[in-house]
């Protein structure tokens, strides 16, 4: 997608040096545009976990890059196999709810222990990773395309009046590498010509969806208004959401999802007002071992001070303000599970289908 009208991934292998990989730094979007060159597997690890980079594909494709990098540092050691695994480990620890992150890091292994050469390893490890990088691509823009029938459907029932969606968090193309997850379908009927109008929840406490998708819907040129994160209850009440779509960083076999924290009470309000939610998510997000995700889905908690303070723009310099009581204590979850009864279809890249296992088997029997 474009930046400033230039298009770009959020995350490229340097062009000067082959040993080092690019991505746009999220943390300061959308007051900052800076690019972050990663050299080693540890600032592979602080990336993701500082959320540099973050979006459970992104976070999947970042940590390929992250092995590619481990064989090359593996080529100065005595016992490679050992230290990328050491690697593996330390990457698959930065951020425990999106799966995407184990499942790049196994495909990776797959192909890495296919040889002993050294140098071999590093070949090997970068095609794959380009691989994993281009396919990311190439899924979210089928899952876009399979998205866009359902506003193409909602846009003909209105008689070509504005279809209002309402998404959470950011689940666009800074969240993968190009077109997003929530957000392709949005932007391929934008494309399309069809009158859309995005609702950008804040999401805090980071504020994702007030920095990041409100950043891209501008750049874009989608028309959008930002809500802070307890309105879209209202909007729904009063038939002005006429469609919800959100990510996801882990979906089990089930159809449950769990998602940036808030996802449920947006599910709840929509089940109640008859509007359709939807998941949209590549299938490295789900987890075809997994069932029950509110009971066994590992939910991150993070730093309180997220919740404690804010971050802003204040002449020209990105500042972080108090905005509690210092010595009050605050709890970080980081994500919320959505259970299958409130998602009314889950969108891939092979089609559109049911939050159930026997709808997630009819796109993905291979899995089962």
């Amino acid at each position: 997608m474009n930046i400033n009208g230039k298009h770009h991934h959020a995350i490229w292998l340097n062009i000067q040096n082959p040993f080092v990989v690019d991505v746009i730094d999220q943390r300061v979007l959308p007051h900052k545009i800076e690019i972050v060159s990663i050299k080693t597997t540890d600032e592979v690890v602080y990336a993701i976990k500082e959320m540099v980079v973050r979006g459970a594909p992104l976070i999947g494709v970042t940590a390929a890059y992250g092995m590619y990098l481990g064989c090359v540092e593996a080529k100065d050691k005595l016992d490679a196999k050992t230290y990328l695994n050491e690697v593996a480990q330390k990457l698959n620890a930065t951020r425990p709810t999106a799966v995407n992150l184990a499942w790049a890091i196994s495909e990776m292994l797959m192909v890495i222990n296919k040889t002993d050469d050294a140098e071999e390893k590093i070949k090997i490890a970068l095609k794959r990773a380009e691989e994993i990088k281009q396919e990311d691509i190439d899924i979210c823009y089928h899952i876009g395309q399979h998205g866009l029938k359902l506003i193409q459907e909602i846009a003909k029932n209105k008689k070509g009046k504005t279809v209002n969606i309402l998404t959470h968090c950011n689940a666009g193309w800074l969240a993968t590498v190009d077109w997003g997850t929530a957000t392709s379908a949005i932007y391929q009927a934008n494309q399309a010509g069809i009158k859309v109008h995005v609702w950008v929840d804040e999401t805090r406490p980071r504020n994702q969806g007030a920095n990041l998708t409100a950043f891209e819907l501008n750049q874009q040129g989608v028309p959008h208004t930002l809500i802070n994160d307890n309105t879209g209850g209202h909007l729904m009440q009063h038939g002005m959401v006429d469609l919800v779509i959100v990510g996801s960083d882990r979906t089990t076999r089930n159809g449950d999802v769990a998602n940036k924290i808030g996802t449920y009470l947006k599910a709840l309000a929509a089940y109640d007002n008859n509007v359709p939610f939807y998941v949209a998510l590549p299938s490295s997000t789900l987890d075809f071992t997994m069932v029950d995700g509110i009971k066994n889905i590992p939910i991150e908690t993070r730093d309180e001070n997220e919740v404690k303070y804010i971050q802003g723009l204040e002449n020209g310099e990105i500042k972080s303000v108090l905005i509690c009581p210092e010595t009050t204590p605050a709890m970080n979850y980081g994500f919320d599970v959505t259970p299958a009864r409130l998602v009314t279809g889950l969108i891939t890249e092979r089609g559109v289908c049911d939050a159930s296992e026997e709808g997630i088997r009819k796109w993905f029997p291979e899995k089962f």
